[in-house]
């Protein structure tokens, strides 16, 4: 490959516009706004943290409700988090409790609100003694599990 004066400007040109291109994106970056709001927590229950939202849905605050229970297949795990006043987490919001709240965690297999994407019969968990998630059939293994409760920001 011969290298020319005109060859070196082209590309010159071409890594200007890309600059320039860059910039214009790096302006127009969106703010996030999160207006002032009060969470009050219930005797026992802790903050886990902020969930952004996405795909057009809204974010909002993750609060773990006191209390966990054992040995429950996936579906009971599912009723028992509905009567204590809060559904199970699900994966994305497993991580969060992992990265803030793991104290409050055994080390142990954890039910997510989730179904295994290819295969219903099939439910995601979390081992909150190192955050790897997995799938496993939804009746025939039993985790522990906790509940969460959530509280939208409302823009």
């Amino acid at each position: 490959m011969t290298i020319t004066l005109e060859s070196i400007k082209a590309e010159h040109s071409r890594i200007s516009d890309m600059i320039s291109e860059f910039e214009k994106q790096r302006a127009e970056r969106p703010a996030l706004y999160f207006p002032e709001t009060t969470i009050s927590l219930r005797p026992g229950e802790e903050y886990a943290g902020l969930i952004l939202g996405e795909d057009g849905k809204p974010s909002y605050h993750l609060i773990l409700i006191p209390g966990d229970v054992d040995g429950k297949s996936w579906s009971d795990a599912k009723s028992w988090a509905a009567e204590q006043g809060g559904e199970l987490p699900t994966r994305r919001e497993q991580s969060l409790l992992f990265a803030n709240l793991k104290s409050n965690f055994e080390a142990r297999w954890y039910w997510s609100a989730e179904e295994y994407e290819t295969n219903d019969a099939y439910a995601w968990y979390q081992y909150f003694f190192d955050g790897n998630q997995y799938g496993n059939h939804k009746g025939d293994y039993y985790c522990r599990a906790r509940a969460v409760r959530r509280q939208t920001i409302e823009a």
